[in-house]
């Protein structure tokens, strides 16, 4: 029997992660072998450990490449995989074969980066997905739902890890396109 993917996704502090971690403590109430793998790209929390906003922590296996998640997935029935969005195109077949071995896999990961545009992977695995879940924050200039990440801190570059400190969630009136923001 083929196993199935769950996407969960949204803006950056709408819960992707906390989500993550209530369907892997579910898994373990339920007497499932379970495992989730963050990217190296990933330096916010310890690298054993996935964090929510929260503070929830579980612990993680750090990879470098996607290639080690089906090497050390064997042994586990439920897979979660954080911040896909640092992953590249091989994770997609890696999560085709877990899935053709019966896993349930569960990714979490940003849908869009900060100029609004589809992030990665991301969108393709929403696509291929058998359950998808498209969280919402809370806009941190007016606190309507947010959809959008804003970056705060000056950069062009895709990928500029942080939190709070260079990252707003912001709804689609508030949120303000790259090139548009002013220099501080």
């Amino acid at each position: 029997m083929k196993g199935r993917l769950e996407t969960l996704t949204g803006c950056m502090a709408c819960g992707k992660t906390e989500e993550l971690q209530r369907r892997i403590r579910r898994a373990k109430i339920a007497k499932q072998r379970v495992v989730i793998f963050n990217s190296h790209v990933d330096m916010r929390s310890e690298k054993d450990k996935v964090t929510s906003r929260i503070g929830l922590q579980l612990d993680a296996i750090e990879v470098t490449v996607p290639s080690e998640i089906l090497e050390k997935a064997e042994q586990f029935d439920v897979i979660g995989i954080d911040e896909v969005q640092f992953f590249d195109h091989d994770l997609v077949e890696v999560i085709e074969r877990l899935i053709d071995m019966g896993k349930r896999v569960i990714v979490s990961g940003l849908d869009t980066d900060f100029r609004g545009e589809p992030f990665g992977i991301v969108p393709y695995l929403m696509a291929i997905s058998d359950d998808l879940l498209r969280l919402k924050a809370v806009c941190m200039q007016c606190g309507k739902p947010a959809i959008r990440t804003q970056r705060i801190v000056k950069g062009d570059e895709l990928i500029v890890v942080g939190g709070d400190e260079a990252y707003e969630a912001r709804c689609r009136d508030c949120y303000e396109v790259p090139s548009q923001i002013k220099s501080t």
